[in-house]
């Protein structure tokens, strides 16, 4: 019983939440009907003479009492769904690694050490996302683009979108993964559209469009899989089983099982940012509001190359590692390569984020494909350190646009001097992108090096390498633009961005540092999770 809960509230609790905020906006919609009919104000009649008599000619108008604002306390509510989250995830990884995976409704729901590490890093990437959403929903109540209906949608939206991505790390069938998988596209759709702009609904419906040809493709190589259990003698009900279809690995048909994988890891490659169908990702990311940015670059992205991971054991165990390392590195080489090439011609810094993140996506495939535990513990060590870093990029860059205004990199200068804070944090967040200690990807970029050179993959390894020192002087130098240099003229004191805004920014920082220089703690969970996810353990 104590397990199902734990398997349980981190879908339930956001689902819960999104409920209550469904019930919110429809009171807020009720309350914008009803100003129409309010406009004129309410006569109340005057009392003359002895008698008391009522005079309606010398009413006096009062007017109706407005509704009262929002409560401040309702959006940091919402953290509740990232605490759910992060509580499960620690009481799962407490036994976990050591117990073997746990298990719900009939292998629907199942929790092994690589879900548990997903859902640590959805719940830490989440906490920060959330605790930021009050502070940028307020600079836009300020500028006049939200209304409180509008900041419900958003909670509502968001935290679904977070239901949706814990449901996909937790769903032990693959057909309950690609649902989720599906969900989560359903639902940021309509957060990319949120400004309800030409730009963010043009964004909105290309992400649409290539993420569900991208699921399409994914559903026809499920369908595949199913199609080649069933045709092994695997009964219906654990045909789509992840665990069931790791065990019978061997009798499954090689052809089809081949042209099922390759068309899972395009199809969720998509929702990955990997190249073919990568074109949403830029615009997408660009014109969400940046706290769902962050989610989707943080985490949206490593759920989705979670799906392919699932996959890869099954494809190596019944074709060889060769296949799935030959078709992840040459995807992973051709993403590297146009995010590096965009990057050195990018002016918008949103989109520069969105580059970047596609170039880490690259290097995760490419670590992947490396396969082994070393390598896979580098690809987990990165996606959280890629997630934690991000989130602190994306929010600070809302921040920033709401500050000047712009997106453009060539309009901001002296972005330290105006903001010391905002401008040490993205600075601090970007100097965790490209690398650098102590932060955690420095230490997951020596790990899959390493695991190249061990799994014999020199040459791919130097390519990327190469393209990733493109990546980062582009990265480095247009950032170096914007936050180095004098003040604006016009500056008298500098802006504090104060508590509300700094705390996330901070938060994260501090903790993807904390990975880079040890993750003992997490050890035995990170190295259980590696053996997973290279099939070392089944």
């Amino acid at each position: 019983m104590f397990t199902t809960l734990l398997l349980v509230t981190p879908v339930a609790v956001p689902l819960t939440v999104c409920a209550g905020h469904a019930l919110a906006a429809e009171r807020a919609d009720t309350r914008v009907r009803i100003p129409a009919a309010r406009k004129a104000p309410v006569r109340v009649p005057v009392r003359v003479g002895s008698g008391g008599a009522e005079s309606p000619d010398l009413a006096l108008p009062v007017e109706p009492e407005p509704s009262p604002p929002p409560p401040r306390t309702r959006g940091w509510a919402g953290l509740v769904s990232p605490a759910s989250m992060l509580a499960s995830g620690v009481a799962l990884a407490s036994h976990v690694p050591s117990t073997g995976p746990v298990s719900a409704f009939g292998e629907v729901l199942r929790a092994d050490a690589l879900t548990v590490w997903m859902l640590l890093v959805i719940g830490a990437v989440a906490a920060l996302a959330v605790a930021a959403g009050p502070a940028h929903l307020a600079g836009e109540r300020a500028a006049g683009r939200a209304a409180d209906r509008t900041v419900h949608r958003y909670h509502l939206l968001v935290h679904a979108f977070l239901a949706a991505m814990c449901l996909a790390v937790l769903a032990g069938n693959l057909g309950v993964l690609w649902v989720a998988v599906e969900a989560t596209t359903v639902v940021t759709a309509f957060l990319v559209g949120h400004r309800r702009t030409r730009t963010s609904v043009e964004a909105a419906w290309k992400y649409v469009v290539i993420c569900s040809a991208g699921i399409a493709l994914a559903f026809l190589g499920t369908v595949l899989i199913y199609y080649a259990a069933r045709r092994a003698g695997i009964p219906e009900a654990g045909a789509l089983d992840w665990r069931v279809l790791v065990a019978h690995a061997g009798s499954l048909d090689p052809n089809v099982t081949r042209l099922g994988i390759a068309l899972v890891v395009l199809g969720y490659g998509a929702k990955a940012g990997l190249v073919p169908l990568h074109a949403w990702l830029p615009d997408a990311h660009s014109q969400a509001p940046s706290p769902v940015s962050a989610l989707m670059s943080g985490v949206l992205l490593a759920v989705s190359f979670c799906a392919v991971l699932r996959y890869k054991v099954i494809g190596d165990l019944v074709l060889g590692t060769g296949f799935a390392r030959g078709l992840l590195a040459a995807i992973a080489l051709l993403t590297l390569a146009l995010a590096a090439g965009l990057l050195l011609a990018q002016r918008d810094y949103k989109r520069m984020l969105a580059y970047s993140s596609m170039e880490h996506m690259g290097l995760i495939a490419l670590g992947a494909s490396f396969g082994g535990p070393l390598a896979l513990s580098a690809v987990l060590l990165h996606i959280a350190g890629h997630g934690l870093a991000k989130t602190v990029a994306f929010c600070a860059s809302g921040q920033l646009l709401q500050l000047r205004g712009t997106p453009r990199i060539g309009r901001i200068r002296g972005l330290i001097a105006l903001s010391p804070g905002l401008g040490g944090a993205l600075a601090l967040s970007v100097v965790a992108l490209l690398g650098l200690p102590p932060f955690a990807l420095f230490a997951s970029e020596l790990g899959l090096a390493r695991a190249g050179f061990a799994a014999g993959m020199g040459w791919p390894l130097a390519v990327a390498l190469l393209l990733a020192l493109v990546a980062f002087a582009a990265l480095a130098a247009r950032t170096a633009k914007m936050v180095l240099g004098p003040a604006p003229g016009d500056l008298t004191a500098p802006v504090r961005i104060g508590a509300a805004r700094g705390l996330p920014l901070g938060a994260g920082l501090l903790c993807c540092a904390a990975l880079g220089l040890t993750v003992q703690p997490l050890l035995p969970l990170l190295t259980a999770a590696a053996d997973i996810a290279s099939g070392a353990t089944r």
